[in-house]
C-alpha cells in the first residue's frame, strides 16, 4: 500500500521534529536502530576495520604530555620548546598538574550529567537558533543546516561578560550556576597562564633579564615591546570564552555515525575536560587516532586563530567523536579567542620575506557567516582563510 504524499509528508515532519529534540530525547524513547537521518554515507563513517588493521599502538595516541607545574619552574624553556613541538607536530596535547582543583573539575562534569538527566521539557527551554544567545541548547554539529544529524547533544553557554550572561544560564539543577562559574573562572585564568607560554613559545614575549645591563637604546626597545607584549596578553584577557558541555547517549549502531563530524575549532585555544570513556580521535599523519584519556588532565587544542595568528607554524587539526553502544560520554570544551570585534591576523613578527603571509584577515562575522551557510561539501573555515600563492 502505497500512502498519499500528505500522509508521507506528516510521517516525515514528525520525524524531524523528533530529530531535533535531540538524541537523548531518541535514546530515552528506546531507540533501537539509528535512524536514516544520521546515518553517514559509507566514505564518511568510522572505518574501524582499516583503522585496526594499522594495529593497536597506532589506533590509540598518547598525546604530548605537558607539565604544568614544571612549566612555571626552572625548567621552563625545556617545556616551552616541547610545547612549541607539540602544536606544530600534533595541534593538541594533555595538560597536567594544571592546578585547578578536582573537586571544581569533578564537579562540573557531575553537573553537566545532572542537566541532560533533566527531562526534556526543562531542557528544551534553552533550545534556540539564535547564535548569539548567552545559553543555547541543541543536537548534532549545526542542525539548521545539517543533511546528516550527528548523535549529540549540547548545551553552550557564553561566559564573557559573566554578570551579563548568568542570568540566562540553566537555574536547574539547582546549583548548576555556582559550579559552572567556578569552573569558568578557573579555566579562564589557566587559559591566560597557558597564552603566556604559547607566545614566548613563538619567540614573541620579552622576557626582559633585569640583571643584564644595557644601553638606553636597549632599553627603550625592549620597553616598547613588553608594552606591545602586555596590549596582546590585555586582549586575551577580554577575549571571548564560550563553554560547551557535550552529551554522547550510547547508540544501537555508533558505526554508521559519528558524535561530531571532523572539524577544526574556531578560535586560539580549546581546553578539553572529559571523562574516562574514549570517543576523541584527532587526525595525525592522515590516520585517525583516538585519544586515550589521562584522568585529571585537560586536552588542549590549537584553534584556527592560533594557525592563523602564527602563520601557520602551529596547526589547527581536524578532529572528530565516536560514540559507542554501552556508555554515556560527558565532554566539557571551553574554547576562547580574542574579542569577537578584534581582527585575526597574521602577527607581523612571525610574517617576513622566507615565510610569507599565508592567511587573510579575518573576525566573528566572517565565522558567524560561514556557519550559516556551511553544508557537508563545503571547505572547513580555516581552509577558507587561506591565501593562495
Amino acid at each position: 500500500m502505497v500512502l498519499p504524499e500528505e500522509s508521507r509528508k506528516a510521517d516525515y515532519d514528525s520525524l524531524e521534529i523528533q530529530y531535533l529534540k535531540g538524541v537523548k530525547y531518541l535514546f530515552e524513547n528506546g531507540i533501537e536502530h539509528v535512524p536514516k537521518k544520521y546515518i553517514l554515507p559509507a566514505s564518511d563513517r568510522p572505518n574501524f576495520v582499516n583503522e585496526r588493521s594499522h594495529g593497536a599502538d597506532n589506533f590509540n595516541l598518547e598525546l604530548p604530555i605537558i607539565d604544568f607545574a614544571e612549566l612555571q619552574g626552572p625548567n621552563r624553556s625545556e617545556v616551552l620548546n616541547s610545547l612549541a613541538s607539540a602544536c606544530e607536530n600534533y595541534g593538541f596535547f594533555q595538560l597536567l598538574n594544571h592546578g585547578i582543583p578536582y573537586e571544581i573539575t569533578s564537579n562540573v562534569v557531575d553537573v553537566s550529567k545532572r542537566f541532560f538527566e533533566l527531562p526534556f521539557s526543562e531542557r528544551e527551554k534553552y533550545m534556540s537558533a539564535d547564535m548569539g544567545s548567552p545559553v543555547r541548547y541543541g543536537t548534532s554539529y549545526n542542525q539548521t543546516n545539517d543533511d546528516v544529524f550527528c548523535w549529540r547533544d549540547f548545551l553552550k553557554l557564553v561566559c564573557h561578560p559573566l554578570p551579563d550572561a548568568l542570568p540566562h544560564w540553566p537555574s536547574s539543577p539547582l546549583d548548576f550556576r555556582k559550579l559552572a562559574v567556578s569552573y569558568a573562572k578557573e579555566v579562564k585564568f589557566l587559559f591566560l597562564m597557558l597564552v603566556d607560554a604559547i607566545l614566548e613559545s613563538l619567540g614573541l614575549m620579552n622576557k626582559k633579564n633585569k640583571t643584564e645591563e644595557n644601553d638606553e637604546d636597549e632599553d627603550e626597545d625592549k620597553n616598547k615591546e613588553e608594552d606591545e607584549d602586555e596590549e596582546i596578553l590585555k586582549e586575551f584577557e577580554d577575549g571571548s570564552q564560550l563553554m560547551v558541555l557535550n552529551c554522547y547517549p550510547p547508540c544501537p549502531q555508533p558505526d554508521l555515525t559519528l558524535g561530531m563530524p571532523p572539524h577544526s575549532d574556531y578560535g586560539f585555544l580549546t581546553l578539553l575536560l572529559q571523562d574516562e570513556v574514549k570517543g576523541l580521535q584527532i587526525q595525525h599523519k592522515e590516520n585517525w587516532v583516538t585519544v586515550k584519556p589521562i584522568p585529571g588532565s585537560f586536552v588542549v587544542n590549537v584553534g584556527d586563530h592560533l594557525e592563523i595568528f602564527s602563520n601557520g607554524t602551529f596547526k589547527s587539526v581536524l578532529h572528530r567523536v565516536l560514540v559507542n553502544q554501552m556508555n554515556y560520554r560527558i565532554s566539557v570544551a571551553s574554547l576562547h579567542c580574542l574579542p569577537f570585534k578584534s581582527i585575526v591576523q597574521p602577527c607581523p613578527k612571525l610574517v617576513s620575506e622566507t615565510n610569507p603571509r599565508h592567511y587573510m584577515d579575518t573576525n566573528f562575522a566572517s565565522f558567524i557567516e560561514y556557519l550559516k551557510s556551511r553544508d557537508s561539501t563545503k571547505e572547513n573555515f580555516l581552509h577558507s582563510r587561506k591565501l593562495t600563492s
